[in-house]
């Protein structure tokens, strides 16, 4: 079946092909087109069945009405959070977004910048992974408009959306605090990204600041190739000790299943023998007995300000955009009170 163009659909309605091409291109009130008129080639448009050669419509407007998306890991649930909400707002502002996941791997992000950029999005909104500065500046030689979201690079002049990671670690193991608990054990990945970095920062001067001497082997840190392993052998290590940590604070949400499988295992009760608090909530986390303390990042501010921002960017809006956004602490059952 042969492609609707706009002569079909002039020589149906009784116009010139100017008009059709006014009216579907928005043009019609500026080229003062009878609204009658505008309407029925609409109506004749609908009929055919048309549709615009997107590529063409590009080529001579240079805006493809489209924007990158890289999340690190699609089978986060922050990653689908994020991306839901940056679908919803690019929606409302007429554009589309492609996505990809770098599975947090410095090829994959390079690969997906480079794709996006060669299919001409207009601008791009990157989760970025461990060590992919040069990736970062990859995207700042390519002048194409972009925000981090998550993460970002402190010695890298970006713009980025990312959560207050130090003050949530805080406020989260001040909780536990005020809670009775002074023998606090922080899960985390070893790892040089700033964002978890900051959470290890957060951890320790809230023990710091309410006078609990750290033990070094509170806090521990395993691999994310290998979590599966070596969250038990974390686990074990704090609840080994000569005083046993009665409470535990997992940097994420996947460390978090990790640690309730080996309680799960070990018959270790949450929470009469142990306090759980997780950074992120999990889909998961309902099928555990006891519901789960959490700190919950805003995702849809997040993804919202991220759409807004970057259409700021890609109409030559020069702004320098440094937000940090805060986590609230959803309370469960899991953090008891000694």
């Amino acid at each position: 079946m042969a492609k609707v163009g706009l002569k079909d659909i002039a020589e149906q309605a009784g116009v010139s092909i100017a008009l059709v091409s006014y009216v579907l291109n928005g043009q019609a009130v500026q080229k003062q087109v009878n609204h009658d008129t505008a309407i029925k080639i609409k109506q004749v448009a609908k009929e055919l069945n048309y549709q615009p050669n997107q590529i063409a419509k590009s080529l001579k407007t240079n805006k493809t009405r489209t924007i990158g998306l890289v999340v690190a890991d699609i089978n986060y649930r922050f990653s689908t959070g994020i991306t839901r909400a940056i679908e919803i707002e690019a929606k409302k502002n007429h554009l589309t977004v492609i996505y990809g996941s770098s599975n947090e791997n410095r090829e994959n992000l390079a690969e997906l910048i480079t794709t996006f950029i060669n299919h001409r999005v207009e601008g791009l909104i990157v989760v970025p992974v461990d060590n992919s500065q040069e990736e970062i500046r990859m995207i700042q030689r390519a002048d194409i408009p972009f925000i981090l979201v998550d993460r970002n690079f402190p010695e890298l002049e970006t713009n980025y959306i990312t959560l207050d990671n130090y003050k949530a670690a805080y406020n989260a193991t001040k909780h536990l605090i005020s809670l009775g608990h002074r023998k606090i054990s922080f899960i985390n990945y070893s790892t040089t990204s700033f964002h978890l970095k900051e959470r290890n920062r957060g951890y320790m001067d809230a023990l710091k600041d309410h006078e609990i001497k750290f033990n070094k082997n509170w806090l521990q840190e395993v691999s994310n190739s290998n979590r599966d392993e070596e969250v038990p052998v974390a686990m074990n290590a704090i609840l080994s000790l000569d005083e046993p940590c009665d409470a535990v604070f997992f940097a994420t949400d996947t460390l978090t299943l990790n640690g309730l499988k080996y309680l799960i295992k070990h018959n270790i009760k949450v929470p009469d023998q142990i306090s759980v608090l997780s950074f992120d909530e999990s889909e998961a986390f309902e099928l555990f007995y006891s519901s789960i303390t959490h700190s919950r990042q805003p995702l849809d501010e997040m993804g919202k300000l991220a759409v807004k921002n970057l259409l700021n960017l890609i109409n030559h809006k020069k702004i320098e955009m440094h937000v940090h956004l805060e986590a609230s602490l959803v309370l469960g059952d899991s953090c008891y009170k000694k």
